[in-house]
Formats: structure tokens, C-alpha cells, sequence
């Protein structure tokens, strides 16, 4: 049988109790359709990149599956029919993965933070050329008036002629 990765992003809404009732409700459809789950990561509740369906956050699972494709089928149409699930994607992959996901090796890093991110206050952080940001040396002097400035004046419109 194929094997495959699913991953489901749930409402934010919803708590982790009922994250893990979806979870074993899709795990059911697989294993009576004659699939297997090898293995599901709960991988928490997370900041989206952009807002779905009004939710900024979603709970994230992922379902690594040996199921027949009538069964990952099914899955999906019970997905799609789920008003707590925001969006999902299966993929099909060659192996079984042996070792937990990037997701959960990451585990240990603060929520929506980047990998080789040092954990100092923003204002401590260098700037491109090395200084620390905010003091942008002399910029000399600008005179009284800039370009495009018209002294406070605005420009007179013609009325326009009615035709």
C-alpha cells in the first residue's frame, strides 16, 4: 500500500481534547477502509501566516499513513465535510518516516520564532552595518524648505466646466 502524510490545521476555537476526538475519528475511517495510521503528531496550537476563515491561530495535526487510496479518499471527503478543520493537505511519500517530523524536533523553540534566532530584546539587535540601530548620524541641514513643500500653501484647483 502507499503511504502518506496528512496534515489538518483544526479551528482555534476548538480545545486539545477535541483536537485528539478529530484525530481518532480520522484514524477510524482509515482503518475501516483496510489503512493503517503509523503514526499521528499533535503539533499545537499555532500562529498562521494569514488569516483563514477569521482564524488567526489553528491546531495543527499530522497523520502519517499505509492506507489504500480509496481510504485516504474517504479521509479527505470527511476532512472537507468537517466544519472544525480550516484546511489540509495530503501528500503521498515513498517511505515511512523513522524519526519524528522537523516539526516536533523543534519542539523546545518559542511559538511563530525562526531557527538561529537569539532570544534578546529587539532593541539590543545590530543593525545591517553593525551599529545599534535608532542614531542615523547627521544628516545635515535640510534649510527651511524641502522639495515638494510649498510652504503651507496647497495649489488652486480650476473649477471644472459643466458640459
Amino acid at each position: 500500500m502507499p503511504f502518506y502524510e496528512h496534515v489538518f490545521l483544526a479551528r482555534q476555537d476548538l480545545t486539545t481534547a477535541q483536537v485528539e476526538a478529530l484525530t481518532e475519528g480520522f484514524t477510524k475511517i482509515v482503518t475501516d477502509n483496510k489503512g493503517q495510521v503509523a503514526g499521528s503528531e499533535y503539533w499545537g496550537l499555532r500562529t498562521l501566516a494569514y488569516r483563514i476563515a477569521k482564524n488567526r491561530k489553528a491546531h495543527y495535526v499530522m497523520l502519517v499513513l499505509d492506507a489504500p487510496p480509496a481510504a485516504v479518499a474517504e479521509m479527505e471527503r470527511q476532512v472537507g465535510l468537517s466544519e472544525d478543520i480550516v484546511r489540509s493537505m495530503t501528500i503521498r511519500i515513498d517511505a515511512l518516516p523513522t524519526e519524528p517530523s522537523a516539526m516536533t524536533r523543534r519542539g523546545g523553540e518559542r511559538e511563530g520564532g525562526r531557527e538561529g534566532r537569539e532570544d534578546r530584546p529587539r532593541g539590543d539587535r545590530d543593525g545591517p552595518r553593525g551599529d545599534r540601530g535608532g542614531d542615523r548620524g547627521d544628516r545635515g541641514d535640510r534649510g527651511g524648505e524641502r522639495s515638494g513643500d510649498r510652504g503651507g500653501e496647497r495649489p488652486r484647483r480650476e473649477p471644472r466646466a459643466a458640459y
